[in-house]
């Protein structure tokens, strides 16, 4: 998952700390198991963990590229530069640019504003990556915590200096903009300031967006933080053993079936202690968000989230029709034929994911997955390899399990001044290869459109998970080809396609149960047993009879953070695992030139719109028949497996 994305509305110069969550997919909640700690700061670099024998050892990345450590001194000197050029940029700045922008060179003057709001923006990006990488690697250790939230607060307060400067920009008349874009300087950031005047009508009046920013840190930040806190502080008891949400989560793919069913009900049993928590958790956010969207002016619950990703809410729509549509054909016809494969009719939920029982037990070593990722993008592109390479290299990698470390993974791509970091949890398996494949899929993404600056450089999320994607992708395609044992490659494309249904049918039913949940909450708080009903409504019609569903399972939306800490994020997994799956046929049928112009979309970071970028391929999102040829490719890898009897 791309950990960071633009915030919308106020797109304030300042970040939040990285957002610590996990690729829903598999699982998604935090870890924890107190670690004992002192009030003594915690450096910067993790401490060692013990080498997994059968992985291999694991790297752990190096944060001094940011920072030296939480009590560094340049953490101080940097948050007291930032306030200070925070203050400074509102003295010289604040109700200025509307008779800035219209003198004569106007346009040079506006330009080095944007200039200095970039600049500050890049300092803030090294700041909360820092306090946010540091809490991902230890997320319950008090320090850290500490920090976390001090520099959370820190760069809030700063930023109320800086919210001026979007509302006031978006308030200058059009011709007076158009006459000033003339000047070079300024029609550099075109497409930033012509993205940002998308947001004019849902924009507030200054002290609102100020109230709106600095209550934050009460309200929706805070029950965010509480989500975080609870998760990682739950323990599931299976057998003898008291497990964290992680390795309990991993044993839903464990080989034997009594500890897949032990886990579940593990699962089952201590979110249902705690369901009145996750309730008002859930309640809660979904409120506050519905109070935002009512003063913005957002017609939908997902409009907000459509505007972030600059994609048109009918896009979306036809993307969630086509794939519902296609459940019948694509989750409930491969649920079938892998109960088939177990000798029964149907398949307990915990054995959705249980691994095939002709599948390789084998656990993948770090050294040959490093081998196979790399080797299957040099394939297409030396220099995408070469850019993937420096992550190991240069220790931008962290993949050990961890206590408190988050589970999951993600790849955050700080700021343009430093570098991208990937967190993982590697244990071994076929599926920690195609995440690792993932998120090197965002670093080289990342790393490729930090040339356009802070401002520029974020890439909406629909197309953020493109690069992600398509990485899994060559990979996936790379092991097929050098597969020669016949059951070994069914249960490698019998992977893939389960990877495929986690990817778009699953996340689609997960937007399917907030678009549920989110419009039921305008009519008052939803119970714990009532948000279960809708889940199971949601899940019951995607996963098909194939799957059964059992008492226990009502209660297993609380664990996903995406609800969380991104509403609506999920629907950019399936867009993108869709449009890859077009853009990987382009790519089997092309003439030289593909990673060329390839490596210029991930480039291109938030200048350009994904239409644009999609343009060079042939490719159309806004035609009804897209969706349909990307689903096409799922189901035609379940025609090929079940072919194979």
């Amino acid at each position: 998952m791309n950990s960071r994305s633009k915030t919308a509305v106020t797109k304030s110069a300042l970040r939040k700390p990285a957002t610590k969550s996990s690729a829903a997919k598999t699982s998604a909640a935090k870890t924890s198991a107190a670690k004992k700690s002192t009030a003594k700061a915690k450096p910067s670099k993790p401490s060692p963990a013990k080498p997994a024998s059968k992985t291999g050892k694991l790297p752990e990345w190096n944060l001094a590229d940011l920072y030296s450590g939480i009590d560094a001194p340049e953490v101080a000197r940097d948050l007291e530069k930032l306030d200070a050029d925070c203050v400074a940029f509102e003295t010289d700045y604040k109700g200025k640019l509307a008779t800035g922008t219209a003198n004569e060179d106007g346009g040079k003057w506006l330009a080095e504003a944007v200039r200095r709001y970039e600049a500050i923006d890049d300092l803030a990006g090294r700041l909360g990556s820092y306090a946010g990488l540091v809490h991902a690697g230890d997320s319950v250790d008090p320090a850290i915590s500490k920090f976390y939230g001090d520099v959370s607060e820190r760069l809030t307060a700063a930023s109320t200096h800086l919210l001026f400067f979007a509302l006031e920009l978006n308030r200058i008349d059009d011709d007076i903009l158009t006459r000033a874009m003339q000047a070079a300087e300024l029609a550099h950031y075109r497409p930033w300031i012509e993205d940002l005047r998308k947001e004019k009508p849902y924009q507030l009046d200054d002290k609102l967006e100020q109230l709106f920013l600095e209550k934050a840190q009460t309200g929706y930040s805070a029950f965010n933080r509480l989500f975080d806190q609870t998760i990682s502080g739950l323990r599931f008891k299976v057998g003898p053993k008291e497990l964290a949400i992680e390795p309990t989560l991993n044993l839903l793919q464990d080989r034997d079936g009594s500890k897949r069913k032990s886990a579940a009900e593990a699962l089952a049993k201590t979110f249902k202690a705690n369901e009145r928590t996750f309730a008002l958790i859930t309640n809660t956010l979904a409120k506050d968000k519905d109070i935002s969207d009512r003063w913005r002016g957002f017609k939908d619950v997902a409009d907000s989230r459509h505007l972030n990703n600059r994609v048109e809410r009918e896009v979306v729509d036809a993307l969630v029709a086509s794939v519902r549509a296609a459940y019948p054909k694509l989750s409930h016809r491969y649920y079938a034929l892998k109960a088939k494969w177990f000798g029964k009719k149907r398949l307990a939920y915990w054995d959705r994911n249980a691994p095939l029982p002709f599948a390789a037990t084998d656990v993948i070593a770090w050294p040959e997955a490093r081998g196979m990722v790399l080797t299957a993008y040099r394939g297409f592109s030396p220099k995408m390899a070469d850019i993937a390479e420096r992550f190991f290299t240069d220790r931008w990698i962290d993949a050990p399990v961890r206590p408190g470390k988050v589970p999951g993974a993600f790849s955050h791509p700080t700021t343009p001044s430093a570098h991208p970091y990937v967190l993982m949890n590697y244990q071994g398996k076929p599926r920690d290869v195609m995440t690792l494949a993932h998120e090197l899929g965002h670093g080289v993404h990342q790393v490729l459109a930090a040339r356009n600056g802070a401002l520029m450089a974020p890439t909406p999320l629909t197309l953020a998970e493109t690069a992600s994607v398509f990485g899994e992708m060559l990979t996936f395609k790379r092991l097929l080809a050098q597969t020669r044992n016949a059951k070994q490659r069914q249960a490698l494309l019998a992977g893939k396609v389960e990877d495929m249904i986690n990817t778009v049918v699953r996340q689609i039913a997960f937007y399917s149960f907030e678009r549920a949940v989110h419009t039921e909450r305008k009519n008052g708080e939803l119970t714990a047993t009532r948000l279960g009903e809708i889940w199971l409504s949601v899940q019951g019609e995607s996963l098909g009879p194939a799957i059964e569903i059992k008492a226990g399972y009502e209660n297993y939306w609380m664990y996903i953070p995406h609800f969380i800490h991104s509403p609506f994020y999920v629907y950019a997994y399936a867009f993108g695992d869709c449009l890859v799956n077009s853009l990987y046929a382009v790519y089997e049928n092309a003439a030289e030139g593909f990673a060329e112009r390839y490596l210029d979309m991930l480039a291109a970071g938030g200048t350009k719109h994904y239409s644009e970028l999609l343009r060079p391929f042939g490719l159309d999102a806004k035609d009804p028949k897209f969706w349909d040829g990307g689903l096409s490719v799922i189901a035609g890898m379940i025609d090929e497996l079940e072919a194979m009897g």
